[in-house]
């Protein structure tokens, strides 16, 4: 089954309002693709219009080699899984997941097979008799899959199905769904808010903000070389350190920050879009920094910890520098164990350092509003 998609310069107005800027995008068949930003970004109107409950204003949508933008919902080889499921709370387990197979007319005998075939690839064997709502929160989540896997679409698209779970059940949750796709090899189509979702199950994500994708990559590339300020600042946390091009060593790119130092790190645009005087952003991951004791001059930053939050595996600091921002580091209980002559508590000195080639500088841009869902980001210098 050809699961391909296909956006070609779709966009999407109502009244003077553009939701989604004209946009073209491909989306290989088999992969798990997620959609991430924050709320009204417009990721989900481009989930509507893959379905076909909103038609573009403009552009074109395929699925495969057909052309799917003026066919109606019922008849794309699509199925959703909204936010609230859509189960029916009155029908027993076997009559959710047979009901797309009754409207299409096939046999009873048919249905309750292809019943028993799902329930055994979301592990709900027998279970088909229970009552809707006699199940738990997770296994409420598998029926609605196996419900929209019934009618055997080549897209899946998915609304931000796990938002309504406790933390860990939505992280078994991902599991599974990264499971179940890799084993029907259907197209997935995921939309998220939460980085940690995206991140964990997704082959490729689309980070949208203002009805724009501004990138799309691996989960690996979007972390390690985010391509604009607001995926730096939108994918995981960051520090944000603003200042001027002092020097540029091949990729290596230093900053003038109004620092003690000169801070460094690698161009990710590539050094033709820096030069000598421009302003550029340094972006240092909380978990790239090194914490040592005020009297360690190895590191050259000096600062004092204003707060400390313990968060099992982490222990996260807010950090004033001495000449410079709050920054926010993330130390592993494991280094704050093994260093029990260095403190870490509240109002303590410290010094800080980093690698330059683990730390980013992109060329400074009108920076993105981060919304409460949105990272962390210290205040720029």
């Amino acid at each position: 089954m050809d699961g391909r998609v296909s956006l070609n310069q779709v966009a999407m107005h109502f009244g003077d309002f553009t939701a989604i800027q004209p946009t073209t995008l491909e989306i290989e068949s088999g992969e798990f693709f997620s959609f991430l930003g924050p709320s009204g970004c417009g990721k989900t109107t481009l989930l509507n219009i893959i379905s076909g409950f909103l038609s573009p204003s403009e552009g074109d949508v395929a699925i495969g080699d057909s052309d799917m933008t003026r066919v109606p919902v019922n008849r794309r080889p699509t199925a959703m899984i909204f936010q609230n499921l859509a189960l029916f709370p009155l029908m027993s387990v076997y009559e959710n997941i047979e009901f797309g197979l009754e409207v299409r007319g096939i046999d009873r005998r048919r249905r309750r097979q292809k019943a028993d075939e799902l329930l055994a690839l979301v592990a709900l064997e027998g279970s088909g008799h229970k009552p809707v709502g006699d199940l738990s929160g997770g296994q409420k989540q598998r029926i609605a899959i196996a419900r929209a896997l019934a009618v055997e679409p080549r897209v899946l698209l998915l609304d931000e199905p796990l938002s309504a779970l406790d933390l860990k059940l939505r992280q078994h949750m991902r599991t599974e769904l990264k499971a179940i796709q890799r084993k029907t090899g259907i197209t997935f189509i995921y939309i998220t808010h939460d980085q940690g979702e995206a991140l964990t199950m997704s082959d490729r994500v689309a980070v949208m903000s203002a009805g724009r994708i501004e990138q799309v990559a691996d989960p690996a590339t979007l972390y390690r070389q985010p391509a604009s300020d607001f995926v730096a600042s939108f994918v995981g946390e960051n520090n944000r350190f603003s200042g001027r091009v002092m020097k540029i060593d091949g990729d290596t790119v230093t900053l003038d920050a109004s620092l003690t130092v000169p801070v460094a790190g690698r161009a990710i645009a590539g050094t033709d879009a820096l030069t000598v005087g421009a302003p550029a952003t340094l972006y240092v991951r909380p978990e790239q920094w090194r914490v040592g004791a005020a009297d360690d001059t190895r590191l050259p930053l000096a600062g004092v910890i204003e707060n400390e939050h313990f968060e099992g595996a982490w222990l996260t600091l807010d950090v004033a520098l001495a000449q410079g921002p709050r920054v926010r580091v993330h130390v592993a209980q494991s280094t704050a164990q093994e260093s029990p002559d260095l403190s870490l508590s509240a109002g303590m000195s410290c010094r800080l350092d980093y690698t330059p080639a683990r730390a980013i500088v992109l060329p400074a841009e009108v920076g993105e509003e981060v919304g409460e869902e949105g990272a962390h980001v210290a205040t720029t210098v």
